[in-house]
Protein backbone atom coordinates (compact mmCIF):
# COMPACT_ATOMS: atom_id res chain seq x y z
CA UNK A 1 0.00 0.00 0.00
CA UNK A 2 1.20 3.97 -0.68
CA UNK A 3 0.74 6.66 1.15
CA UNK A 4 -1.14 9.28 0.06
CA UNK A 5 -2.11 12.54 1.22
CA UNK A 6 -3.52 15.80 0.59
CA UNK A 7 -2.87 19.52 1.97
CA UNK A 8 -6.12 22.10 1.45
CA UNK A 9 -5.34 25.60 1.92
CA UNK A 10 -8.68 27.55 2.40
CA UNK A 11 -10.24 31.27 3.32
CA UNK A 12 -13.46 32.23 4.80
CA UNK A 13 -14.69 35.73 5.98
CA UNK A 14 -16.14 34.22 8.61
CA UNK A 15 -14.69 34.19 11.84
CA UNK A 16 -12.82 31.11 13.31
CA UNK A 17 -15.90 30.22 15.45
CA UNK A 18 -18.03 30.31 12.70
CA UNK A 19 -16.07 27.50 10.93
CA UNK A 20 -15.62 25.53 13.82
CA UNK A 21 -19.42 25.53 14.65
CA UNK A 22 -19.92 24.90 11.04
CA UNK A 23 -17.35 22.06 10.79
CA UNK A 24 -17.64 19.98 14.03
CA UNK A 25 -21.52 19.91 13.26
CA UNK A 26 -21.73 16.12 11.32
CA UNK A 27 -25.57 16.10 10.34
CA UNK A 28 -25.17 19.56 8.88
CA UNK A 29 -22.33 18.39 6.49
CA UNK A 30 -25.56 17.70 4.27
CA UNK A 31 -26.35 21.00 3.48
CA UNK A 32 -22.82 21.55 2.56
CA UNK A 33 -21.39 18.66 0.43
CA UNK A 34 -22.55 16.12 -1.91
CA UNK A 35 -23.36 13.87 0.89
CA UNK A 36 -27.00 12.06 0.92
CA UNK A 37 -26.72 10.83 4.44
CA UNK A 38 -24.27 12.37 7.17
CA UNK A 39 -25.64 11.31 11.21
CA UNK A 40 -23.88 10.73 14.31
CA UNK A 41 -23.86 6.76 15.80
CA UNK A 42 -22.23 7.99 18.86
CA UNK A 43 -22.03 11.54 20.38
CA UNK A 44 -18.65 12.45 21.37
CA UNK A 45 -17.61 14.55 24.72
CA UNK A 46 -18.53 17.05 24.50
CA UNK A 47 -22.10 16.15 23.09
CA UNK A 48 -22.92 15.75 20.68
CA UNK A 49 -19.88 16.69 17.60
CA UNK A 50 -16.69 15.99 20.54
CA UNK A 51 -13.63 13.80 20.76
CA UNK A 52 -15.51 9.90 20.58
CA UNK A 53 -18.28 10.75 18.50
CA UNK A 54 -18.88 8.15 15.28
CA UNK A 55 -20.29 10.08 12.41
CA UNK A 56 -21.84 8.34 9.64
CA UNK A 57 -21.38 10.06 6.09
CA UNK A 58 -21.73 8.45 2.58
CA UNK A 59 -24.88 8.79 -0.26
CA UNK A 60 -28.86 8.77 0.64
CA UNK A 61 -28.34 4.64 0.20
CA UNK A 62 -25.76 1.79 0.13
CA UNK A 63 -22.53 1.74 2.48
CA UNK A 64 -21.53 4.70 4.96
CA UNK A 65 -17.96 5.72 6.07
CA UNK A 66 -17.89 5.89 9.54
CA UNK A 67 -15.16 8.70 11.06
CA UNK A 68 -14.67 9.00 14.61
CA UNK A 69 -13.65 12.48 15.96
CA UNK A 70 -10.05 12.55 17.56
CA UNK A 71 -9.10 15.60 18.58
CA UNK A 72 -11.69 18.87 19.49
CA UNK A 73 -10.34 22.18 19.95
CA UNK A 74 -12.83 24.76 19.92
CA UNK A 75 -12.29 27.43 17.38
CA UNK A 76 -8.90 25.84 15.93
CA UNK A 77 -8.38 22.32 15.45
CA UNK A 78 -10.59 19.32 14.67
CA UNK A 79 -9.63 15.88 13.98
CA UNK A 80 -11.05 12.65 12.54
CA UNK A 81 -10.18 9.11 11.69
CA UNK A 82 -11.86 6.40 9.11
CA UNK A 83 -12.96 3.51 11.58
CA UNK A 84 -14.95 1.81 8.26
CA UNK A 85 -15.81 2.28 4.48
CA UNK A 86 -16.40 1.21 1.34
CA UNK A 87 -13.48 3.61 0.12
CA UNK A 88 -10.42 1.27 -0.94
CA UNK A 89 -8.25 2.85 2.20
CA UNK A 90 -6.87 2.41 5.39
CA UNK A 91 -4.76 4.56 8.16
CA UNK A 92 -7.18 7.78 7.10
CA UNK A 93 -6.88 11.04 9.17
CA UNK A 94 -7.61 14.28 8.80
CA UNK A 95 -7.08 17.13 10.68
CA UNK A 96 -8.48 20.59 10.27
CA UNK A 97 -6.22 23.92 11.92
CA UNK A 98 -8.43 27.36 12.21
CA UNK A 99 -6.58 30.22 12.60
CA UNK A 100 -7.43 34.30 12.21
CA UNK A 101 -6.48 35.72 8.98
CA UNK A 102 -4.29 38.85 9.62
CA UNK A 103 -6.92 40.32 6.86
CA UNK A 104 -10.28 39.45 9.64
CA UNK A 105 -11.43 35.89 8.85
CA UNK A 106 -10.33 32.37 8.94
CA UNK A 107 -7.58 30.57 7.66
CA UNK A 108 -8.52 26.98 6.96
CA UNK A 109 -5.98 24.53 6.72
CA UNK A 110 -7.52 20.81 6.02
CA UNK A 111 -4.73 18.06 5.84
CA UNK A 112 -4.91 14.23 5.64
CA UNK A 113 -3.29 11.02 5.19
CA UNK A 114 -3.90 7.54 4.37
CA UNK A 115 -2.76 4.08 3.00
CA UNK A 116 -4.24 2.87 -0.30
CA UNK A 117 -2.68 0.70 -3.70
CA UNK A 118 -5.62 1.80 -5.27
CA UNK A 119 -4.47 4.15 -8.48
CA UNK A 120 -5.89 7.86 -8.73
CA UNK A 121 -7.55 7.47 -4.88
CA UNK A 122 -5.42 9.99 -3.79
CA UNK A 123 -6.53 12.29 -6.73
CA UNK A 124 -9.96 11.25 -5.92
CA UNK A 125 -9.65 11.91 -1.94
CA UNK A 126 -8.00 15.81 -2.44
CA UNK A 127 -10.87 16.57 -5.15
CA UNK A 128 -14.05 15.71 -2.85
CA UNK A 129 -12.06 17.50 0.56
CA UNK A 130 -11.19 20.24 -1.93
CA UNK A 131 -14.81 20.38 -2.42
CA UNK A 132 -15.69 19.59 0.97
CA UNK A 133 -13.73 22.90 1.98
CA UNK A 134 -15.29 24.99 -0.44
CA UNK A 135 -18.75 24.11 0.82
CA UNK A 136 -17.32 24.80 4.38
CA UNK A 137 -16.22 28.45 3.08
CA UNK A 138 -19.66 28.87 1.22
CA UNK A 139 -21.85 27.83 4.48
CA UNK A 140 -20.00 29.11 7.08
CA UNK A 141 -19.87 32.79 5.28
CA UNK A 142 -23.67 32.13 4.65
CA UNK A 143 -24.04 31.78 8.44
CA UNK A 144 -21.78 34.19 9.57
CA UNK A 145 -23.87 36.62 7.07
CA UNK A 146 -27.33 35.73 8.52
CA UNK A 147 -26.68 36.23 12.11
CA UNK A 148 -24.27 39.22 11.92
CA UNK A 149 -20.79 37.60 13.16
CA UNK A 150 -18.91 37.67 9.77
CA UNK A 151 -15.24 39.39 10.39
CA UNK A 152 -14.63 42.23 7.94
CA UNK A 153 -12.04 40.97 5.20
Amino acid sequence: MGEKSYDIAARSSASPAVVFAVLVDGPGWIRWTSLGHATYEVEGTPAPHGVGAIRLFGAGFGPKSREQVVEYEPDHHFAYISVSGPLPMKDYRADVRLSVDVNGGTVISWKGSFQSAMPGMGWFITRMVNGFAKGLVAESERVAESDGSADSA
